[in-house]
């Protein structure tokens, strides 16, 4: 089902919901993580944040600072900046260390509840990781999640039990129906944004 997201009112309009960009970072381009898929991703980010700029929306950016001695996205590594899509002062930064945007600093949730913001979009990289996670938890702690598909993207994975790799699309299209309606609603920029 469509998600009104595009009249003022709407659970997942700018007004009412909270826009997390997850983990936009340069590291993400490094040819180690292999092949990615949606090259769309970043383009589709760029026009929620300015649909929720533009109309005065709560704006989270999340940042990975990896602890892993060789990980590009090392706070003193220059991957761990943001791609340039990423512009602006958002009302909120928070860095983590781990997979769930709700488990960074400062803590996510209580800034949120203090706001009466009920309701998050999320986008960003990796769609099956640090996304998919911060997805999950965001609707086991009561928040209505709304998950932008086509604003994440990921990369292809060896499968552990049968050998050879599970292509990023596949992981992409597994991730939307884990999400779906237990965990959060599955949409596109389009219907988010309502083609404005």
């Amino acid at each position: 089902a469509k998600v009104p997201g595009d009249y003022p009112g709407s659970m997942f309009s700018p007004d009412c919901a909270a826009l997390l960009l997850v983990d936009v970072q340069k590291g993400l381009e490094d040819p180690a993580w292999g092949p990615r898929n949606n090259p769309d991703c970043e383009a589709n980010v760029g026009r929620l944040l300015a649909h929720w700029r533009e109309r005065g929306g709560t704006i989270v950016f999340v940042r990975h600072d990896s602890v892993e001695p060789d990980s590009p996205l090392r706070p003193d590594r220059p991957g761990n900046a943001f791609k340039p899509v990423i512009s602006g002062q958002p009302d909120l930064l928070v860095t983590k260390e781990v997979n769930s945007a709700f488990l960074g600093a400062p803590a996510l949730e209580p800034w949120l509840r203090e706001r009466g913001i009920g309701a998050i979009v999320v986008a960003g990289i990796q769609t099956n990781m640090c996304c998919e996670t911060t997805a999950r938890m965001g609707g086991n702690l009561g928040f209505d999640v709304a998950f932008a598909l086509d604003a994440t993207h990921t990369f292809d994975l060896p499968d552990p039990l049968n050998g050879g790799v599970i292509d990023a699309d596949t992981l992409a299209r597994v991730t939307a129906a884990n999400l779906h309606g237990e965990f959060a609603q599955v949409v596109s920029t389009e219907e988010l944004i309502g083609g404005s």
